[in-house]
């Protein structure tokens, strides 16, 4: 069993008068007045002047890309017996100060992993936009089309525990099964203002985010890999080599990665070669001051979070790795999971694959409070229930292929639950993940379950609501009242 579970839950903002998307302006004010209600300790997140987010015990309140596009980290919490019962409770209480502080600026929260019908053209991502320091390096340097994100995109993201020893195999699961959980929780068949033909539109951000990237790299780190990884060592070998540019590196180590002050190196060196180079010149970003980068095991630990795979391995640790410990683990097979041990390492699987799903009227009315009230953390209990079987869920993913699964990707966002193989490895992944659960956490798999029985997906019921409410010019507010986020406290509570 995990020691600890967490959860990045984000969540699109409408208008609830038109069903629009919504950029918030008050929204801070009124959850910081809410939470305060409760008793809570407030500390705010500013940027520009601007808060962006609420600090609690619970976790951090706040956005994602833009204004539009809310997310809460919630802070991990104790695994074992009743886990996801903690979890669920945590959920359930951040939905209500959410929905009660976007009410006093006329606003509610979608039941969609992308917003229907939302601009994606320059002056609508200018307005809403975070404008967090990253985005100089991504859009401005790289080149990267953040713009086609900004549609409210959003994701369920589990977070699980593992050992730094079973940091690979955990990775290469999540990873090979991730068609299962894509489809499961596919919940974005529109954009724009039309149906795009796929059950998980969401998901086809990352390759046209990169496709014009100034750096081909940037478009190879979204790719599922042509082979599961070996170790660590591998996996790193994979996210920071030669066919890879480093990403911008921190003026001073220990800023976080979206704040820090950039450091651009020249020439653009993989990470991989400015970490055995002795020295690198740069510029740093703000300025363009020249300076010269002395690489520190700390840089390798920073530049985690490079690719866009449908689970990521993250991690931290107690102590930087020494340099020269750092080079020579990672030559060694099993090396880098020896040092970081040492560094006493604590990580965790990061899953990115599941859509946004919530309970809404519309889902409500077709399976009952019981089953909808399970939607959005049922995507936590699959993960977990796998990471706690993991002998056999490897066995499972061993057993389809690798190269079948890379293929199934594809199919599971076009078609999610229609297509027969997504389906049957859906329901081989969820009796895995059901034997790895305890028997009273079992319940929290039901919105999974009943997903994959029906062939029935929160993509499937939007459908339905975009076409019968087709040629009204209140498609949106009537599909914004059916797909409302409501918060459901099923009867079997404990």
């Amino acid at each position: 069993m995990a020691w600890r579970i967490g959860l990045e839950m984000e969540m699109g903002v409408i208008s609830q008068h038109d069903g629009r998307s919504h950029a918030v302006t008050r929204y801070f004010e009124a959850l910081a007045q809410v939470k305060r209600r409760h008793g809570q300790q407030v500390e705010r997140i500013e940027l520009h002047g601007r808060t962006i987010g609420l600090d609690t015990e619970a976790g951090c309140s706040g956005l994602d890309n833009g204004y539009n596009l809310l997310e809460t980290a919630f802070a991990p919490v104790p695994g074992g017996a009743g886990c996801l019962d903690h979890l669920a409770g945590l959920v359930n209480q951040e939905l209500k100060d959410v929905i009660q502080a976007l009410d006093a600026e006329g606003a509610a929260l979608l039941n969609a992993s992308e917003h229907p019908d939302c601009p994606l053209d320059p002056q609508w991502y200018a307005a809403v936009r975070v404008d967090r320091p990253i985005y100089q390096e991504l859009v401005g340097y790289r080149g990267w089309a953040h713009q086609v994100g900004i549609d409210a995109k959003a994701q369920n993201g589990p977070c699980t525990s593992v050992e730094v020893g079973q940091a690979v195999s955990a990775l290469n699961t999540m990873l090979a099964l991730a068609p299962a959980l894509i489809a499961m929780f596919a919940n974005s068949p529109l954009e724009a203002g039309r149906e795009t033909g796929l059950k998980e539109n969401r998901l086809t951000i990352w390759d046209r985010m990169f496709e014009h990237s100034r750096f081909r790299g940037d478009h190879f780190l979204q790719r599922m890999p042509a082979r599961p990884f070996d170790d660590l060592g591998d996996h790193y070998r994979w996210m920071f080599g030669a066919q890879t540019a480093s990403r911008a590196l921190p003026l001073e180590l220990g800023q976080g990665y979206k704040s820090a002050a950039s450091v651009y190196l020249d020439g653009d060196p993989a990470l991989n070669e400015f970490l055995r180079s002795g020295s690198w010149e740069g510029r740093s970003g703000p300025t363009a001051t020249p300076l010269v980068m002395r690489p520190r095991g700390g840089h390798f630990v920073y530049a985690q979070y490079a690719h866009f795979l449908d689970a990521r391995w993250r991690y931290q640790v107690e102590q930087e790795p020494p340099l020269d410990a750092l080079l020579a683990a990672w030559d060694r097979p099993g090396g880098i999971e020896t040092l970081l041990q040492s560094c006493g390492a604590m990580g965790y699987i990061e899953g990115r694959a599941p859509g946004a799903v919530f309970a809404d009227a519309q889902l409500i009315d077709e399976l009952g409070r019981d089953i909808a009230a399970t939607a959005p953390v049922a995507p936590s209990a699959v993960q977990l229930g796998l990471l706690n079987n993991l002998t056999e869920a490897e066995q499972l993913w061993r057993q389809w292929g690798w190269e079948t699964l890379r293929e199934l990707r594809g199919a599971a966002i076009r078609a999610a639950l229609d297509d027969d193989r997504v389906r049957a490895l859906a329901q081989d992944v969820l009796a895995v993940a059901r034997a790895g659960l305890p028997k009273d956490e079992q319940r929290w798999l039901a919105y999974a379950e009943q997903a994959v029985q029906a062939r029935r997906t929160g993509a499937d019921r939007l459908l339905e609501l975009w076409q019968a409410y087709a040629g009204r010019p209140d498609r949106l507010a009537r599909i914004g009242e059916q797909r409302r986020v409501c918060v459901i406290e099923p009867s079997f509570r404990v």
